[in-house]
């Protein structure tokens, strides 16, 4: 635990939470520069099969805490060292080893987008609202966070996002692409835990392998893609995932993955 973000672990399913709902979660530049160490502890805990990310109370996050914005040394680019530690965050939240999903209540604004859409799957209830927000300030969307934006809503729903700094219900949000699921009031939890044990009970390897392929993908690296699945597949068959699998089905039974990212 670091300041205002809490984590947790119930089982295999590990949680990330950021608390502090006074300000609508928003994050403080010590805030983002800490969710890389955090994310690192949690990706070597061997008993650590899924992460969920979500906020304190009822909203998601707010954004980054606007008093950073104009903080920094430079008076060129006073947002410098707050967009470092943004992207860093990102970038480990992005490339977490192990499915990683985001709870989202009420606001997921700015930066609470950015951090949602390095999520691999995003749930969330009738109180979410969700904005891309920069043109309301000034600031410019870096081209990570585009990418990701438009990697899920496209760019004409992302020019619309990004021109406006308009605010979205969930139904246009899952409309969209910006949400994967959107459940009804008071089933976000328990459904996200559930949906979190069948991730926990599945091969490790193999989502690990379709993590890393997807993302080959996505920036367009056939080559990549087809060299990470053969040797993923030759790491299912050496760590015996293949055979449990294949075990489990005949025996018609759940099966018992060996193998811990």
């Amino acid at each position: 635990m670091t300041g205002d973000l809490r984590t947790g672990r119930d089982g295999a399913v590990a949680s990330l939470v950021i608390d502090r709902p006074e300000k609508r979660n928003a994050l403080t530049a010590q805030m983002w520069a800490a969710l890389p160490g955090i994310l690192a502890e949690l990706a070597d805990d061997p008993a650590v099969r899924v992460l969920v990310v979500t906020g304190a109370g009822p909203s998601f996050c707010a954004g980054a805490d606007i008093a950073d914005l104009l903080g920094g040394p430079d008076a060129g680019d006073p947002m410098a060292a707050v967009r470092e530690a943004n992207l860093a965050a990102q970038a480990a939240l992005r490339d977490f080893p192990k499915p990683t999903i985001a709870m989202i209540r009420g606001h997921c604004i700015g930066g609470g987008v950015e951090l949602a859409t390095c999520c691999d799957l995003r749930f969330t209830d009738p109180t979410g609202v969700f904005g891309v927000t920069p043109a309301k300030v000034g600031i410019v969307f870096t081209p990570t966070s585009t990418r990701q934006l438009v990697r899920l809503v496209g760019p004409a729903t992302a020019r619309y996002l990004l021109y406006s700094g308009e605010l979205v219900d969930a139904a246009t949000a899952l409309r969209t692409g910006l949400v994967d699921r959107l459940l009804p009031a008071g089933d976000l939890a328990g459904e996200v835990r559930r949906f979190a044990e069948v991730l926990a009970g599945r091969s490790a390897l193999t989502q690990r392998a379709a993590k890393e392929i997807t993302a080959a993908l996505d920036d367009g690296d056939d080559d990549r893609a087809e060299e990470l699945a053969g040797r993923w597949y030759r790491e299912t068959a050496a760590a015996g995932e293949l055979a449990e699998g294949v075990a489990a089905f005949a025996e018609r039974r759940a099966p018992r993955f060996p193998w811990r990212g």
